[in-house]
């Protein structure tokens, strides 16, 4: 008895030993990030993350107790075989989930969740375009190392045996006390005997984010949210439905008072409106936002020509989310996205379809490709059945890692512009890509790779609406230029405030005057703004406000995987969802906008379960 008990604790113990050992090397990793780092906040972190490390060893010790109790009525070297394979299962999967975070931690600025699945499985290319093949080769060799390596400490710790396990005389009282060992996982795998179960929270320590990162285990970080996908309407439950619903009322958008008038930006009603949806553009890359110089050249000089919305704010930090904010004026989400779920995007209202009932001609342009993330499948629904895509270019064409270059996506733009004489009205939505990892792009104005890549963009934009100016459509076309997702430059941004602020700009001759647009507001703000200045209905948008209807209430609102932010001129405020706690707190009224922002999530995974 007592040598199975022994292998039993030790099963358990070095697989928490194994998890504790990979934070500080996962620090050291990214040791640019915790250079402030002392020798006491590696103890902080692996302490502090101990909660979570049982956790997951509860999990993985199960089959290895479940087959101790049947060696105790069976000769061990029968199941020696099904030792050895469970325990390269385990390696191999421990090493791919550990791996595999700390490549992603880097680009995405959290820990491992199920996203990279779905970006996997519904493009396998596009999932890996950020990084050189050289990269991932690594990536796949350190895997193999690593999984080895723990096999290697399996092998030695648990499996390879002088001697076999011998039946005991007393197998029932073994088994028996084998059985209430492996029961006893429950308390770990639970986190204890408290009304809340084991969840992320439960490592939060620091008020520096990178540490409590450090901490997560990506094993059970993958494992939550992979587990948390669908029950919509049980997750963010932070109070009281009707309190929810009252709160939230008081944020949806509100007829216009008789005394107020909404500003036309427009001189005509029915302009023809081309989106350039520009691939992690911020305002850290406009000097008349207070970003860097030279980069962003022609935006700089858009946004005086046109109409410029200074207090903006992206919804998310990934396109298929974004597109989603923009297209459909629905917020994004920290668990999961929407467009996961062709059943449940049928239902959303959107932009194209309502411009399509006009009278107005649709189409869309992308130079990857389109099925990415069930894009376009999320864009048929829509209303768009024009869809031009990375098939749609010669190979010679598809020169970047993520299809067509951008300089190539205006061209053919340009050249469907010419030949089709498209009907008019139309609504054109172009989606750039160039400005992304790996940010290889045949443009060399800026010794900085990332911000050259921008300008590159830039440029292609400067370009296309240069030669559109020549064309008889100007005078009646309305452009709308704005980014997807948060920026990518700089990275990382501790504070999501700053991460999260994008412009919104409106050129075009169908522009009345320029002007400068102070109001508060986000991508989901779009279409009602946009749908109002076309006097046409927007009430099926429940979440987008008219940015410009005095009536209205005006805020930013924008989620990451763990946080939800909303940003008034009175409080800016970014909530921890992960932590439970009010992560970054600014302005003159602070704490104004927590319950708010709660109930404003609570509603939306209440919208987004009946969906």
């Amino acid at each position: 008895m007592k040598k199975r008990i022994l292998q039993f604790l030790t099963t358990y113990f070095l697989f928490v030993l194994l998890f504790v050992i990979q934070k500080p090397i996962f620090m050291g990793y990214y040791h640019e990030i915790y250079t402030d780092a002392f020798w006491s906040d590696y103890f902080s972190v692996m302490w502090h993350g101990l909660p979570l490390d049982l956790s997951v060893a509860g999990y993985l010790t199960v089959i290895p107790g479940l087959i101790l109790i049947v060696s105790a009525w069976t000769d061990s070297r029968i199941l020696r075989p099904i030792r050895q394979w469970y325990f390269r299962f385990i390696a191999f999967i421990m090493a791919s989930i550990f791996v595999i975070d700390l490549g992603l931690y880097g680009f995405w600025g959290f820990r491992l969740d199920a996203t990279p699945i779905f970006y996997f499985f519904t493009s396998p290319k596009d999932a890996i375009a950020s990084v050189s093949i050289w990269y991932i080769l690594l990536g796949l060799l350190t895997i193999l190392i690593y999984a080895a390596i723990l096999y290697g400490v399996f092998y030695s710790v648990l499996i390879r045996e002088k001697k076999p396990l011998k039946i005991p005389y007393h197998r029932q009282n073994v088994s028996l006390v084998l059985l209430l060992l492996t029961a006893v996982l429950f308390i770990p795998i639970r986190g204890g005997f408290s009304v809340s179960t084991m969840n992320l929270s439960k490592v939060y320590f620091s008020q520096n984010q990178r540490m409590n990162h450090a901490a997560i285990n990506p094993a059970f970080s993958f494992m939550y949210s992979a587990t948390h996908q669908n029950n919509f309407d049980k997750q963010y439950r932070f109070m009281d439905p009707k309190i929810a619903d009252k709160l939230f009322n008081q944020m949806i958008e509100k007829p216009v008072s008789p005394t107020d008038s909404i500003p036309q930006l427009l001189n005509t009603q029915r302009p023809n409106i081309i989106f350039i949806i520009l691939e992690s553009f911020s305002n850290h890359l406009m000097e008349s936002l207070g970003g860097q110089p030279n980069v962003a050249v022609n935006l700089d000089r858009f946004g005086k020509e046109g109409v410029l919305f200074t207090n903006f704010y992206a919804n998310s930090f990934r396109t298929d989310r974004g597109l989603v904010s923009i297209i459909s004026g629905y917020p994004a989400q920290p668990s999961t996205s929407i467009m996961k779920y062709p059943e449940k995007t049928e239902s959303l209202p959107s932009i194209p379809r309502t411009l399509k009932n006009a009278g107005y001609d649709l189409k869309y342009y992308y130079g990857g490709d389109a099925d990415f993330t069930n894009m376009r499948s999320y864009l048929v629904s829509s209303g768009i059945e024009k869809i031009i895509s990375e098939k749609d270019f010669a190979l010679s064409e598809r020169a970047g890692k993520w299809g067509a270059l951008d300089h190539t996506l205006f061209q053919r733009f340009l050249k469907d512009l010419k030949e089709e004489k498209p009907k008019e009205p139309f609504f054109k939505i172009i989606q750039t890509s160039s400005s992304h990892e790996p940010f290889e792009v045949p443009f060399h104005r800026l010794d900085n790779q990332v911000l050259n890549a921008f300008a590159y963009a830039d440029s292609c934009v400067g370009d296309f609406v240069k030669q559109y100016q020549k064309t008889p459509m100007w005078k009646n076309t309305l452009i709308v230029l704005v980014p997807d997702h948060l920026g990518g430059y700089p990275r990382p941004i501790d504070n999501p405030l700053e991460g999260h602020t994008i412009p919104l700009i409106m050129i075009g001759g169908a522009i009345k005057e320029p002007q400068i647009v102070d109001t508060y507001g986000s991508q989901i703000d779009i279409p009602a703004t946009l749908l109002s200045q076309l006097g046409l209905p927007h009430d099926d948008f429940a979440f987008s406000k008219n940015i410009l209807n005095p009536s209205s209430p005006h805020f930013g609102y924008f989620t990451e995987t763990s946080l939800f932010g909303m940003v008034t001129p009175e409080n800016q405020l970014v909530f921890n969802l992960d932590a439970n706690k009010i992560q970054v707190d600014e302005g003159t009224a602070k704490g104004a906008n927590l319950e708010k922002g709660k109930a404003y999530l609570q509603k939306l995974y209440d919208d987004l379960a009946k969906r």
